[in-house]
Protein backbone atom coordinates (compact mmCIF):
# COMPACT_ATOMS: atom_id res chain seq x y z
CA UNK A 1 0.00 0.00 0.00
CA UNK A 2 1.58 3.36 -0.99
CA UNK A 3 1.85 6.27 1.13
CA UNK A 4 -0.07 9.98 1.11
CA UNK A 5 3.40 11.70 0.39
CA UNK A 6 4.06 8.58 -3.03
CA UNK A 7 0.75 8.64 -3.87
CA UNK A 8 0.54 12.63 -4.00
CA UNK A 9 4.13 12.14 -6.22
CA UNK A 10 2.53 10.64 -8.74
CA UNK A 11 0.16 13.40 -9.34
CA UNK A 12 3.16 15.58 -10.14
CA UNK A 13 3.98 14.45 -13.14
CA UNK A 14 6.19 15.64 -16.20
CA UNK A 15 3.33 17.16 -17.96
CA UNK A 16 1.66 19.17 -14.57
CA UNK A 17 5.60 20.47 -14.10
CA UNK A 18 5.94 21.80 -17.66
CA UNK A 19 2.51 23.28 -17.58
CA UNK A 20 2.79 25.50 -14.39
CA UNK A 21 6.31 26.41 -14.97
CA UNK A 22 5.00 27.59 -18.47
CA UNK A 23 2.32 28.97 -16.91
CA UNK A 24 4.65 30.81 -14.27
CA UNK A 25 7.66 31.49 -16.23
CA UNK A 26 9.81 29.18 -13.98
CA UNK A 27 11.86 26.89 -14.02
CA UNK A 28 10.48 22.93 -14.09
CA UNK A 29 13.18 21.94 -11.01
CA UNK A 30 12.12 24.99 -8.92
CA UNK A 31 8.37 24.22 -9.48
CA UNK A 32 8.95 20.68 -8.45
CA UNK A 33 10.61 21.18 -5.76
CA UNK A 34 7.58 23.97 -4.95
CA UNK A 35 4.93 21.24 -5.70
CA UNK A 36 6.39 18.66 -3.35
CA UNK A 37 7.72 21.05 -0.62
CA UNK A 38 4.59 22.41 -0.20
CA UNK A 39 2.29 19.47 -0.61
CA UNK A 40 4.74 17.75 2.28
CA UNK A 41 3.79 20.49 4.60
CA UNK A 42 0.25 20.62 3.70
CA UNK A 43 0.34 16.65 4.77
CA UNK A 44 2.55 17.12 7.63
CA UNK A 45 0.44 19.71 9.05
CA UNK A 46 -2.85 17.87 8.57
CA UNK A 47 -1.23 14.83 10.48
CA UNK A 48 -0.15 17.12 13.21
CA UNK A 49 -3.84 18.10 13.67
CA UNK A 50 -5.35 14.67 13.21
CA UNK A 51 -6.38 14.36 17.28
CA UNK A 52 -7.69 17.93 17.61
CA UNK A 53 -11.47 17.51 17.88
CA UNK A 54 -13.86 18.57 14.78
CA UNK A 55 -10.85 19.15 12.44
CA UNK A 56 -11.05 15.48 10.53
CA UNK A 57 -15.28 16.48 10.67
CA UNK A 58 -13.82 19.48 8.51
CA UNK A 59 -11.37 17.94 6.60
CA UNK A 60 -14.15 15.03 5.74
CA UNK A 61 -16.65 17.03 4.49
CA UNK A 62 -14.34 19.01 2.44
CA UNK A 63 -12.99 16.10 0.80
CA UNK A 64 -16.96 15.47 0.46
CA UNK A 65 -17.23 18.52 -1.30
CA UNK A 66 -14.38 17.43 -3.36
CA UNK A 67 -16.14 16.25 -6.33
CA UNK A 68 -15.63 15.31 -10.41
CA UNK A 69 -15.90 18.72 -11.56
CA UNK A 70 -13.15 19.61 -8.56
CA UNK A 71 -11.03 16.94 -9.76
CA UNK A 72 -10.82 17.76 -13.27
CA UNK A 73 -10.44 21.62 -12.53
CA UNK A 74 -7.26 20.28 -10.53
CA UNK A 75 -5.99 18.18 -13.74
CA UNK A 76 -6.50 21.49 -15.74
CA UNK A 77 -4.68 23.97 -13.24
CA UNK A 78 -1.67 21.75 -13.80
CA UNK A 79 -1.52 21.99 -17.41
CA UNK A 80 -1.35 25.94 -16.73
CA UNK A 81 -3.78 29.02 -17.29
CA UNK A 82 -4.72 31.68 -14.79
CA UNK A 83 -8.50 30.88 -15.32
CA UNK A 84 -8.03 27.24 -15.11
CA UNK A 85 -5.96 28.29 -11.87
CA UNK A 86 -7.89 29.91 -10.09
CA UNK A 87 -11.09 27.09 -10.86
CA UNK A 88 -9.05 24.72 -9.29
CA UNK A 89 -8.04 26.93 -6.22
CA UNK A 90 -11.34 27.09 -4.38
CA UNK A 91 -10.94 23.98 -2.44
CA UNK A 92 -7.46 24.50 -2.03
CA UNK A 93 -7.72 27.49 -0.62
CA UNK A 94 -10.28 26.28 1.99
CA UNK A 95 -7.60 23.36 2.43
CA UNK A 96 -5.11 26.02 3.11
CA UNK A 97 -6.81 28.43 5.02
CA UNK A 98 -7.57 25.45 7.74
CA UNK A 99 -4.55 24.38 7.72
CA UNK A 100 -2.28 27.47 7.92
CA UNK A 101 -4.81 30.48 8.65
CA UNK A 102 -2.42 33.89 9.02
CA UNK A 103 0.48 32.17 8.11
CA UNK A 104 -0.37 31.20 4.95
CA UNK A 105 2.13 34.48 3.39
CA UNK A 106 5.00 32.82 5.30
CA UNK A 107 4.51 29.20 4.36
CA UNK A 108 4.74 31.32 0.62
CA UNK A 109 7.85 33.07 1.55
CA UNK A 110 9.48 30.49 2.74
CA UNK A 111 8.30 27.84 0.03
CA UNK A 112 9.63 30.30 -2.34
CA UNK A 113 13.02 31.03 -0.28
CA UNK A 114 13.62 27.08 -1.09
CA UNK A 115 12.22 26.23 -4.26
CA UNK A 116 14.36 29.68 -5.89
CA UNK A 117 10.83 30.81 -7.24
CA UNK A 118 9.25 34.48 -7.44
CA UNK A 119 7.00 34.74 -4.07
CA UNK A 120 3.89 35.27 -6.37
CA UNK A 121 5.02 32.05 -8.39
CA UNK A 122 4.27 29.99 -4.44
CA UNK A 123 1.23 31.43 -4.26
CA UNK A 124 0.06 29.64 -7.20
CA UNK A 125 2.40 26.62 -6.79
CA UNK A 126 0.66 25.89 -3.44
CA UNK A 127 -2.55 26.66 -5.12
CA UNK A 128 -2.20 23.96 -7.22
CA UNK A 129 -0.29 21.73 -4.41
CA UNK A 130 -3.33 21.98 -2.28
CA UNK A 131 -6.32 19.90 -4.82
CA UNK A 132 -3.45 17.63 -5.30
CA UNK A 133 -3.59 16.79 -1.45
CA UNK A 134 -7.35 16.66 -1.58
CA UNK A 135 -7.51 14.78 -4.70
CA UNK A 136 -5.30 11.91 -2.34
CA UNK A 137 -6.70 11.91 0.84
CA UNK A 138 -10.23 11.64 -1.67
CA UNK A 139 -8.64 8.60 -3.59
CA UNK A 140 -7.27 6.91 -0.18
CA UNK A 141 -10.84 7.90 1.66
CA UNK A 142 -12.47 6.16 -0.98
CA UNK A 143 -10.18 3.17 -2.25
CA UNK A 144 -9.70 1.90 1.77
CA UNK A 145 -13.64 3.00 3.53
CA UNK A 146 -12.12 5.57 5.91
CA UNK A 147 -14.34 7.35 8.49
CA UNK A 148 -12.88 10.77 10.12
CA UNK A 149 -11.26 8.67 12.82
CA UNK A 150 -9.92 6.16 9.96
CA UNK A 151 -8.03 9.16 8.17
CA UNK A 152 -6.73 10.18 11.82
CA UNK A 153 -5.31 7.01 12.37
CA UNK A 154 -3.84 6.84 9.17
CA UNK A 155 -2.43 10.62 9.13
CA UNK A 156 -0.86 9.87 12.42
CA UNK A 157 0.43 6.50 11.24
CA UNK A 158 2.56 8.45 8.57
CA UNK A 159 3.52 12.09 10.87
CA UNK A 160 7.22 10.82 11.47
CA UNK A 161 7.75 9.94 7.43
CA UNK A 162 5.97 13.43 6.36
CA UNK A 163 8.20 15.22 9.01
CA UNK A 164 11.58 13.73 8.32
CA UNK A 165 10.71 15.02 4.50
CA UNK A 166 9.40 18.34 5.61
CA UNK A 167 11.36 21.16 3.81
CA UNK A 168 13.51 22.69 6.93
CA UNK A 169 12.20 26.21 8.32
CA UNK A 170 8.49 26.15 7.69
CA UNK A 171 6.81 27.30 10.69
CA UNK A 172 4.27 24.29 10.91
CA UNK A 173 1.27 24.54 13.18
CA UNK A 174 1.26 21.03 16.02
CA UNK A 175 5.15 20.92 15.01
CA UNK A 176 6.43 23.20 17.39
CA UNK A 177 7.94 21.01 19.60
CA UNK A 178 10.08 19.38 16.80
CA UNK A 179 12.31 21.17 15.09
CA UNK A 180 11.51 20.44 11.24
CA UNK A 181 15.33 19.38 10.39
CA UNK A 182 15.01 17.17 7.53
CA UNK A 183 16.06 19.04 4.48
CA UNK A 184 16.21 22.44 2.66
CA UNK A 185 15.20 21.80 -1.14
CA UNK A 186 18.62 22.47 -2.97
CA UNK A 187 19.94 20.62 -5.86
CA UNK A 188 20.08 17.37 -5.65
CA UNK A 189 23.95 16.90 -7.48
CA UNK A 190 24.85 19.87 -5.26
CA UNK A 191 24.20 17.91 -1.82
CA UNK A 192 25.20 14.61 -3.11
CA UNK A 193 28.68 15.94 -4.02
CA UNK A 194 28.94 18.72 -0.59
CA UNK A 195 31.56 16.90 1.73
CA UNK A 196 31.33 18.01 5.55
CA UNK A 197 34.74 18.68 5.44
CA UNK A 198 34.00 21.64 3.41
CA UNK A 199 33.05 24.25 6.22
CA UNK A 200 35.60 23.34 8.71
CA UNK A 201 38.46 24.00 6.08
CA UNK A 202 37.07 27.74 5.24
CA UNK A 203 37.15 28.23 8.70
CA UNK A 204 40.24 27.22 9.03
CA UNK A 205 42.19 29.46 6.34
CA UNK A 206 39.71 32.58 7.93
CA UNK A 207 41.19 31.78 11.05
CA UNK A 208 44.31 32.10 9.71
CA UNK A 209 43.76 35.20 8.05
CA UNK A 210 42.88 36.53 11.81
CA UNK A 211 46.05 35.14 13.32
CA UNK A 212 47.83 37.42 10.55
CA UNK A 213 45.75 40.03 11.23
CA UNK A 214 47.21 39.85 15.04
CA UNK A 215 50.02 39.54 14.58
CA UNK A 216 51.19 41.99 11.71
CA UNK A 217 48.12 44.69 11.89
CA UNK A 218 49.45 45.50 8.41
CA UNK A 219 46.52 46.51 5.91
CA UNK A 220 48.48 44.47 3.03
CA UNK A 221 48.70 41.67 5.18
CA UNK A 222 45.35 41.46 6.13
CA UNK A 223 44.19 41.92 2.52
CA UNK A 224 46.62 39.08 0.93
CA UNK A 225 45.12 36.58 3.50
CA UNK A 226 41.74 37.76 3.34
CA UNK A 227 42.00 37.14 -0.25
CA UNK A 228 44.00 33.67 0.48
CA UNK A 229 40.62 32.70 2.50
CA UNK A 230 38.32 33.76 -0.24
CA UNK A 231 39.71 31.59 -2.78
CA UNK A 232 40.47 28.55 -0.69
CA UNK A 233 36.74 28.67 -0.09
CA UNK A 234 35.66 29.45 -3.65
CA UNK A 235 38.23 26.41 -4.89
CA UNK A 236 36.68 24.31 -2.17
CA UNK A 237 33.39 24.82 -3.40
CA UNK A 238 34.51 23.61 -6.90
CA UNK A 239 35.83 20.76 -5.98
CA UNK A 240 32.44 19.86 -4.60
CA UNK A 241 30.78 21.12 -7.48
CA UNK A 242 32.89 19.04 -9.62
CA UNK A 243 32.26 15.70 -7.37
CA UNK A 244 28.63 16.06 -7.60
CA UNK A 245 29.06 16.39 -11.61
CA UNK A 246 31.08 12.99 -11.40
CA UNK A 247 28.55 11.34 -8.95
CA UNK A 248 25.26 11.95 -11.23
CA UNK A 249 27.32 11.27 -14.53
CA UNK A 250 28.79 8.01 -13.17
CA UNK A 251 24.77 6.70 -13.17
CA UNK A 252 24.22 6.39 -16.67
CA UNK A 253 21.31 7.88 -18.44
CA UNK A 254 17.47 6.89 -16.44
CA UNK A 255 15.67 4.14 -18.27
CA UNK A 256 12.29 1.98 -17.71
CA UNK A 257 12.44 -1.27 -15.97
CA UNK A 258 9.17 -3.09 -14.78
CA UNK A 259 8.90 -5.37 -11.77
CA UNK A 260 6.15 -7.22 -10.90
CA UNK A 261 2.71 -5.51 -10.24
CA UNK A 262 2.73 -3.66 -13.42
CA UNK A 263 4.81 -1.01 -12.09
CA UNK A 264 7.51 1.06 -13.98
CA UNK A 265 10.40 2.35 -12.08
CA UNK A 266 12.80 5.09 -13.92
CA UNK A 267 16.21 4.44 -12.71
CA UNK A 268 19.57 5.36 -13.52
CA UNK A 269 21.13 2.35 -15.98
CA UNK A 270 24.14 2.44 -13.29
CA UNK A 271 22.65 3.10 -10.17
CA UNK A 272 21.47 1.19 -6.89
CA UNK A 273 18.26 0.37 -8.08
CA UNK A 274 19.48 -1.67 -11.40
CA UNK A 275 22.39 -3.34 -9.76
CA UNK A 276 20.07 -4.28 -6.92
CA UNK A 277 17.50 -5.82 -9.60
CA UNK A 278 19.99 -7.52 -11.55
CA UNK A 279 21.00 -9.92 -8.49
CA UNK A 280 17.31 -10.26 -6.89
CA UNK A 281 16.57 -11.57 -11.04
CA UNK A 282 19.71 -13.90 -10.81
CA UNK A 283 18.93 -17.57 -9.49
CA UNK A 284 22.48 -18.27 -9.45
CA UNK A 285 23.19 -14.99 -6.80
CA UNK A 286 23.20 -16.12 -3.66
CA UNK A 287 23.07 -13.60 -0.26
CA UNK A 288 26.57 -13.08 0.82
CA UNK A 289 28.49 -10.95 3.88
CA UNK A 290 30.29 -9.78 1.01
CA UNK A 291 27.86 -7.95 -1.27
CA UNK A 292 26.30 -4.97 -0.62
CA UNK A 293 24.26 -2.34 -2.78
CA UNK A 294 25.50 1.04 -1.40
CA UNK A 295 22.56 4.01 -1.92
CA UNK A 296 24.03 6.44 -4.76
CA UNK A 297 21.59 9.27 -4.22
CA UNK A 298 20.57 9.34 -0.10
CA UNK A 299 22.24 12.62 1.91
CA UNK A 300 21.30 13.10 5.22
CA UNK A 301 21.80 16.47 7.04
CA UNK A 302 26.16 17.31 7.85
CA UNK A 303 26.69 15.52 11.17
CA UNK A 304 22.98 14.06 11.50
CA UNK A 305 20.77 11.31 10.75
CA UNK A 306 18.02 13.52 9.25
CA UNK A 307 17.34 12.86 5.47
CA UNK A 308 17.25 15.29 2.81
CA UNK A 309 14.47 15.85 0.57
CA UNK A 310 16.30 14.67 -2.57
CA UNK A 311 16.54 11.06 -0.37
CA UNK A 312 12.98 10.13 -1.45
CA UNK A 313 13.29 9.10 -4.98
CA UNK A 314 15.37 6.49 -4.20
CA UNK A 315 13.81 5.35 -0.69
CA UNK A 316 10.57 4.84 -2.39
CA UNK A 317 12.04 2.90 -5.29
CA UNK A 318 14.02 0.70 -2.93
CA UNK A 319 10.61 -0.03 -1.25
CA UNK A 320 8.68 -0.49 -4.52
CA UNK A 321 11.37 -3.61 -5.33
CA UNK A 322 11.23 -4.87 -1.97
CA UNK A 323 7.74 -4.88 -2.47
CA UNK A 324 7.49 -6.62 -5.33
CA UNK A 325 10.04 -9.54 -4.56
CA UNK A 326 8.25 -10.07 -1.01
CA UNK A 327 10.69 -13.25 -0.47
CA UNK A 328 13.52 -10.76 0.04
CA UNK A 329 15.22 -10.06 3.35
CA UNK A 330 17.52 -7.57 3.86
CA UNK A 331 19.68 -5.39 6.32
CA UNK A 332 20.61 -1.82 6.09
CA UNK A 333 24.25 -0.83 7.09
CA UNK A 334 25.15 2.77 8.07
CA UNK A 335 29.04 3.19 7.89
CA UNK A 336 31.03 6.56 8.32
CA UNK A 337 34.95 7.33 8.11
CA UNK A 338 37.30 7.49 10.56
CA UNK A 339 37.70 10.85 12.09
CA UNK A 340 36.31 12.14 15.40
CA UNK A 341 34.91 9.90 18.46
CA UNK A 342 34.93 5.98 17.37
CA UNK A 343 31.76 6.30 19.90
CA UNK A 344 30.07 8.66 18.29
CA UNK A 345 30.75 7.43 14.96
CA UNK A 346 29.29 4.09 15.88
CA UNK A 347 25.96 5.91 17.30
CA UNK A 348 25.86 8.00 13.83
CA UNK A 349 25.94 4.92 11.85
CA UNK A 350 23.48 3.14 13.49
CA UNK A 351 20.98 6.28 13.68
CA UNK A 352 21.14 6.65 10.04
CA UNK A 353 20.90 2.97 9.32
CA UNK A 354 17.62 3.13 11.58
CA UNK A 355 15.58 6.10 10.24
CA UNK A 356 16.92 4.47 6.49
CA UNK A 357 15.34 1.24 7.73
CA UNK A 358 12.20 2.82 9.53
CA UNK A 359 11.56 5.15 6.07
CA UNK A 360 11.50 1.96 4.11
CA UNK A 361 8.86 0.31 6.72
CA UNK A 362 6.87 3.63 6.09
CA UNK A 363 7.00 3.13 2.08
CA UNK A 364 5.03 -0.71 2.87
CA UNK A 365 7.60 -3.25 3.84
CA UNK A 366 7.30 -5.51 5.95
CA UNK A 367 9.95 -4.68 9.17
CA UNK A 368 9.84 -8.63 9.64
CA UNK A 369 11.82 -8.61 6.50
CA UNK A 370 14.47 -6.06 7.22
CA UNK A 371 16.93 -4.91 9.79
CA UNK A 372 19.62 -2.00 10.91
CA UNK A 373 23.03 -2.09 11.66
CA UNK A 374 25.83 0.55 12.52
CA UNK A 375 29.54 -0.43 11.72
CA UNK A 376 30.84 3.08 11.96
CA UNK A 377 34.33 3.42 10.34
CA UNK A 378 34.96 -0.69 9.83
CA UNK A 379 34.91 -1.86 6.58
CA UNK A 380 36.10 0.81 4.73
CA UNK A 381 35.97 0.97 1.11
CA UNK A 382 38.20 4.36 0.28
CA UNK A 383 41.57 5.58 1.80
CA UNK A 384 40.45 7.71 5.29
CA UNK A 385 43.59 9.80 4.94
CA UNK A 386 42.65 11.52 1.53
CA UNK A 387 39.11 13.42 1.14
CA UNK A 388 37.92 11.04 -1.65
CA UNK A 389 38.38 8.14 0.66
CA UNK A 390 36.60 9.66 3.32
CA UNK A 391 33.76 11.07 1.17
CA UNK A 392 33.33 7.26 -0.02
CA UNK A 393 32.99 5.80 3.64
CA UNK A 394 30.52 7.73 4.46
CA UNK A 395 27.30 5.77 3.22
CA UNK A 396 24.32 3.50 3.97
CA UNK A 397 24.44 0.05 2.16
CA UNK A 398 21.80 -2.74 1.61
CA UNK A 399 22.35 -6.42 1.97
CA UNK A 400 20.50 -9.07 0.94
CA UNK A 401 20.30 -11.41 3.69
CA UNK A 402 17.47 -13.81 2.02
CA UNK A 403 15.83 -13.93 -1.73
Amino acid sequence: MSSLLDSLKEQITPDVIRGLASSLGESGDSVQKGLLGGATAMLATLASKAQEPGFLSQIMNLISSFTTRGASAMGAAAGGGSSTIAGSSQAGTSLLNMLFGNNITGIQSKIAELSGIRASSAGSILASAAPMVLGTLASKVSSQGLTASGLGNLLTSELQSLRSFLPSGLSIPGLSSVTARASQITDEARTIGTPKWLWPAVLAVLLIAALLWFANRNTSTVNNAVNTAANSASNAASQASSAASNAASSLGAFVKASIPGGIDLNIPENGMESKLLVFIRDPNAQPSRETWFEFDRLNFDTGGDHLQLTSQEQLENIAKILRAYPNVHARVGGYTDSQGDPTANLKLSQDRANVVMAQLVSLGVDSSRLDAKGYGADHPVGDNSTIDGRQANRRIALRVTQK
